[in-house]
């Protein structure tokens, strides 16, 4: 049996290659993601906000964590202005259906009426976020049947404002706002990011 030619064992051994880094592309493409734990004070997964509202501010919603019933979402409010921007209490929520009506829930200041949040939990403070800068709350709720007698509450969209009487903004949060029976939400009040 005749060895191949120099030139025709060059060129196997470059399909060989070929075919190894394709089959490891297709496998990095295909790995499955990690789940994710709960953690409410995850940053919102946009990096920048295109254009910048009339009122100085972008509000923007972070992945909902959900574990054993009980929703936490953080939202964030970008001071995309060119002043500081100063608040003291809680944003101003609504929870729309699909065809952004109103849906009748209970809003509650701070998020211990339904669970307590860790560095987000306590009364309202004066805070500024400087042009460029962040503030950020929690809304909180739970995917619970209470009453098998009324049907479940799931809103698609949030309706927020930084505060009572400011311009609101209308955020999509993943997986709506699934409510069950329960009728109600609480929100934290806005504080400066927690850090680490």
């Amino acid at each position: 049996m005749s060895t191949p030619p120099a030139a025709s064992r060059r060129t196997l051994g470059t399909h060989v290659g070929l075919l190894l880094v394709t089959i490891a592309a297709l496998s990095a493409c295909f790995s499955e993601a990690k789940p994710k734990a709960l953690d409410p004070v995850r940053s919102p997964t946009t990096s920048s906000t295109p254009g910048c509202p009339a009122s100085g501010v972008a509000i923007t919603p972070a992945p909902v964590d959900a574990a054993m019933g009980l929703r936490a979402m953080r939202i964030d409010l970008l001071n995309c202005g060119t002043a500081p921007y100063t608040l003291q209490g809680y944003p101003a929520v609504r929870v729309l259906d699909a065809d952004r009506r109103p849906l009748d829930v209970t809003v509650l200041d701070g998020t211990a009426k339904i669970s307590r949040i860790e560095r987000f939990d306590g009364p309202p403070k004066r805070v500024t976020a400087a042009p460029g800068g962040h503030l950020a709350a929690v809304v909180v709720w739970r995917n619970s049947v209470t009453d098998v007698e009324v049907s479940a509450a799931t809103g698609r969209y949030l309706e927020i404002a930084p505060a009572d009487g400011r311009p609101a903004q209308t955020v999509t949060p993943e997986g709506g706002i699934d409510l069950g029976t329960t009728g109600r939400l609480a929100v934290s009040a806005w504080t400066t990011p927690p850090t680490g």
